[in-house]
């Protein structure tokens, strides 16, 4: 896969003191690690080091950080073709509404204490459409500059906003390249893509009509003035009922080229989650942190801090894989049973009770969940929302996950580039990655949930479905095995790939067919599994692999 310039793009710094904080960080929080995960049932903190994105991208994919005191300068100076490709860049837009840099004047006691009441409550000097404006110079420097024909946008927070307002107006302006032809692909981490939303009403008001420290832009129908070709900020009437913030035309970036980082861990984030709710990283609920359409990963990590998003091995782990991962999986529940159109008008004895899943995705090796959609969190799958998406449609897909798999070549390559020897892969070149799931009933009311027969985390069904990824017979392809747990003898680890522990007739590999969304292979449930009356005796895993390879080249 093609190793393109990373250019990073930091979140929302809050008022002029805040933003004098962050302009001292010479990286804007890319080059943060941590030293905490939480661990165990009860989310118990324990040590892990982790080194940070910026680091660990230098380290796996030999990227490299030039600066030589200036970053912009250095692009400036530089002839043209002549940066490495594979170099990182950070979008240090809130530079220019710093007050540190410029020489204060002299003023007195009273003049001084103004200014830091003023600098405490308000963001002088930024405007998130000069900032994607900014964006959009930058990249094409950075394109002139390494001759690569793209670039990979990476963006925390509001930054993820700024390259929005870039992919969406900007390159739509003014004569401008189109969006899909300088950006390869645009990974978010705990972006407001559906803007922030409080659970105390007032709060959503006050946002909307006043902006605190320019926190307007994160008002649903501020956000169409700079998210919209032809519109300005704050321009009245706003949007219709029908915008959508989180919708991105294919036309100008395919959903397919985002993927956005969900967080699910409010508690970790300080006071915010009081206003925000639950059901959110403390500052962005979860329904509002991904664009329509995109790649998603549920991570349980708060918007930032010690447990943030940005400096977590798990945002890590998605980050590299969507960059650079050869292929696309996912994985969807189809066959399903139609849902009646008049379900919520039936007499509650006719209903159906509701339908929830947790979900886990892991990889072996790696010491974290890749993606975890669970109730403790705040974010099952809702079986029952999702099949009223398509009324009465009777194989409908359920998303569960999706993840990229790497090239194995792409390791050795870069062991050539840094003249080490390349090692051996472990397990014949196999990758294995576990899918658990487990199905609960909750039945409900018009006057709440009945527990009467309720048995609390004990589901209607559980298993995991593990699946070993190898490299294909003319070793360019891909083989896959797949198998339940449930149905496999002896440990785990003691089967490679995972279907010898099946009887000797079931022990193939996964049949795989082309079709117009890629290859596709049907995995079929356990027969408990279909007993159920949310999945029935047709229900199946369907499991899809792309090729990505030229995926984004213009």
């Amino acid at each position: 896969m093609d190793r393109l310039p990373v250019i990073y793009v930091r979140g929302y710094a809050g008022t002029t003191a805040g933003i004098n904080a962050q302009v001292d960080d010479p990286f804007y929080g890319f080059n943060e690690g941590a030293t905490h995960i939480r661990v165990g049932g009860d989310g118990s903190p324990a040590y892990y080091q982790f080194e940070g994105p910026m680091l660990r991208l230098m380290a796996d994919e030999n990227y490299r950080l030039l600066v030589r005191g200036d970053q912009q300068h250095y692009l400036e100076s530089a002839d043209d073709g002549s940066v490495p490709p594979e170099s990182l860049w950070v979008y240090r837009f809130y530079d220019q509404a710093a007050t540190t840099f410029a020489q204060p004047p002299p003023e007195g006691v009273l003049t001084r204490l103004w200014d830091r009441i003023h600098q405490s409550v308000t963001a002088d000097g930024f405007d998130i459409e000069a900032a994607a404006a900014g964006l959009y110079d930058l990249v094409m420097l950075v394109r002139a500059k390494t001759g690569a024909p793209q670039v990979f946008l990476v963006a925390h927070s509001m930054g993820g906003l700024i390259c929005r307002s870039m992919i969406q107006k900007v390159c739509a302006e003014q004569g401008r390249l189109p969006a899909k032809e300088v950006v390869a692909r645009l990974f978010t981490y705990g972006t407001p893509h559906g803007g922030i939303a409080f659970d105390i009403g007032a709060l959503d008001w006050a946002q909307e009509a006043f902006g605190p420290a320019g926190a307007d832009i994160f008002s649903p129908p501020k956000m169409y003035g700079y998210l919209t070709p032809g519109k300005q900020f704050g321009d009245l009437p706003g949007p219709g009922d029908d915008w959508d913030p989180q919708a991105l035309d294919p036309q100008v970036l395919p959903p397919s080229r985002v993927f956005c980082l969900v967080g699910t861990d409010p508690k970790d984030y300080g006071p915010s989650q009081v206003v925000v709710g639950p059901k959110s990283d403390g500052l962005v609920t979860i329904e509002r942190a991904y664009v329509r359409g995109a790649h998603r990963s549920y991570v349980h990590r708060s918007h930032s801090g010690r447990y943030g998003e940005v400096n977590s091995e798990e945002g890590y782990q998605s980050l590299r894989r969507f960059l650079f991962g050869r292929w696309g999986a996912t994985i969807a529940l189809r066959g399903l049973p139609a849902y009646p159109s008049d379900m919520d008008t039936r007499p509650e004895a006719d209903r159906w009770p509701v339908w929830q899943a947790d979900m886990s995705l892991t990889i072996r090796g790696l010491p974290i969940v890749l993606s975890e959609q669970l109730a403790e969190h705040w974010c099952p799958i809702q079986i029952n929302q999702e099949l009223a998406r398509h009324v009465d449609t009777a194989d409908t897909p359920v998303p569960l996950a999706s993840t990229f798999l790497m090239d194995p070549r792409h390791e050795a390559e870069l062991a050539l580039e840094r003249h080490e020897q390349a090692r051996p892969p472990a397990h014949g070149g196999r990758l294995r990655y576990v899918l658990t799931l487990r199905v609960f009933k909750l039945v409900e009311t018009t006057s709440g949930f009945l527990f009467a027969d309720h048995l609390e985390q004990v589901p209607e069904w559980a298993d995991t479905l593990i699946v070993d990824v190898g490299p294909g017979q003319d070793g360019d392809g891909l083989t896959a095995w797949a198998a339940w747990n449930s149905e496999v003898s002896g440990p785990i680890d003691l089967n490679d790939p995972i279907t010898e522990g099946l009887p000797p007739g079931r022990r193939a590999a996964l049949a795989f067919e082309p079709t117009a969304d890629g290859q596709t292979s049907r995995v079929e449930l356990p027969d408990v599994a279909k007993t159920l009356q949310v999945l029935g005796d047709q229900a199946y895993l369907r499991l899809t692999v792309t090729d990505r390879l030229g995926e984004t080249r213009p």
